[in-house]
């Protein structure tokens, strides 16, 4: 994952109903759609999923006190 959030393409894999499939994730945004046109993907499909990465201090305000 840090790869990813350094500007590299992560392969996360995994299984849905026992059929192998990845993620590719990257923070460069634009790297992530020149392998994507390498591999004969439509920008469109290109997903966004928002998501918080939590540690250090903040990390604590998570924890039930």
């Amino acid at each position: 994952m840090h790869f990813a959030l350094s500007g590299g393409v992560w392969l996360h894999r995994h299984k849905i109903d026992d059929e192998p499939m990845v993620h590719l994730v990257s923070s460069d945004k634009e790297r992530l759609l020149a392998l994507g046109r390498e591999l004969g993907f439509q920008a469109r499909w290109l997903q966004y999923k928002p998501h918080w990465d939590v540690w250090g201090d903040k990390l604590q305000l998570l924890d039930p006190k």
